[in-house]
């Protein structure tokens, strides 16, 4: 099945529900990055969701989503786009912890891994200003992150359930998500309706395991009111190139640039996203400076 989000409304347009798989996307992600499973299913949530947000905003506007911790994983970034894009870094990908006791025994321990600390999320709706809210983490889990998030900072009482299933040999075998927004309309009938549905539906990786598709799971969160708006594929995909990391190489000083020429003879830049590898030769970097104004 190929990643792609549904976007419905439903409950006679009371609730709006995004249903995303993401198997490929998080694979993805997995293999630049090295991921362990842990990591894997931290990273691979906190795609799957920022790719569902994106989605959310208006031709070029993007967002831009931080998770810092004081588990082992640290820090994680995503950045998502209108289009379905996203790219993502995370600090430590060599995770690997599971839950020794309890519900969860046996289970990837993502909480753990990401621990205590802040959601920051920062729109850019080409505005003269950016905005920034930022919340606590609530479990480190990041559905739960998220629910707090979207009910606390933009008043949109929310359900946000999310996964990775890790194979044996740390590949991707499932993974997606959901969010099911009220809207301003929605009566207490149509609030105790889909509180039922969430108190009895599976893992979102149980569902897909299942067989389910992203509709199969949208009729299920809608109990069979949902009106499909759209269709949109999602994927994990980065825009960098060398131009724009030239850019950024005219942003240093002269000196800085200059002993880049003198010492070491050129400059590499490997992208934080995608691992691309950009090299810049002394020529390359002559004519970097040699375009730089004067002061």
């Amino acid at each position: 099945m190929k990643d792609y989000c549904l976007i419905s409304t439903a409950y006679d347009g009371q609730a709006r529900i995004y249903v995303s798989y993401s198997k490929a996307l998080v694979e993805r992600a997995r293999t630049i990055h090295g991921t362990w499973p842990t990591a894997s299913a931290a990273l691979g949530r906190f795609l799957t969701v920022s790719a569902m947000m994106g989605l959310m905003l208006k031709d070029d506007d993007s967002i831009t989503l931080r998770i810092e911790g004081d588990g082992p994983i640290e820090y994680m970034l995503v950045e998502a786009n209108a289009q379905g894009e996203v790219r993502g870094d995370i600090k430590h990908p060599e995770v690997y912890l599971t839950y020794n006791s309890g519900p969860k025994e046996g289970k990837l321990a993502v909480g753990k891994a990401v621990g205590e600390g802040y959601l920051h999320v920062t729109k850019d709706l080409n505005l003269k200003n950016n905005f920034t809210s930022s919340v606590e983490l609530q479990t480190g889990e990041i559905g739960d992150d998220f629910t707090y998030y979207f009910t606390s900072s933009e008043q949109t009482p929310s359900a946000v359930g999310l996964g990775v299933l890790v194979d044996i040999d740390q590949t991707i075998k499932q993974a997606g998500g959901f969010i099911i927004q009220l809207l301003p309309n929605a009566t207490d009938e149509t609030i105790t309706k889909i509180e039922g549905v969430l108190s009895t539906i599976k893992a979102v990786t149980e569902l897909y395991e299942d067989g389910l598709s992203p509709e199969d799971i949208t009729d299920y969160l809608s109990s069979n009111t949902a009106k499909i708006l759209s269709k949109h594929d999602i994927s994990y995909n980065c825009h960098c190139s060398k131009e724009k990391f030239s850019k950024s190489i005219e942003k240093l000083d002269d000196k800085t640039i200059q002993s880049f020429i003198d010492e070491d003879h050129g400059a590499e830049i490997i992208c934080h996203f995608c691992k691309s590898k950009y090299h810049f030769d002394e020529s390359d970097l002559q004519n970097i400076l040699g375009e730089l104004p004067t002061t």
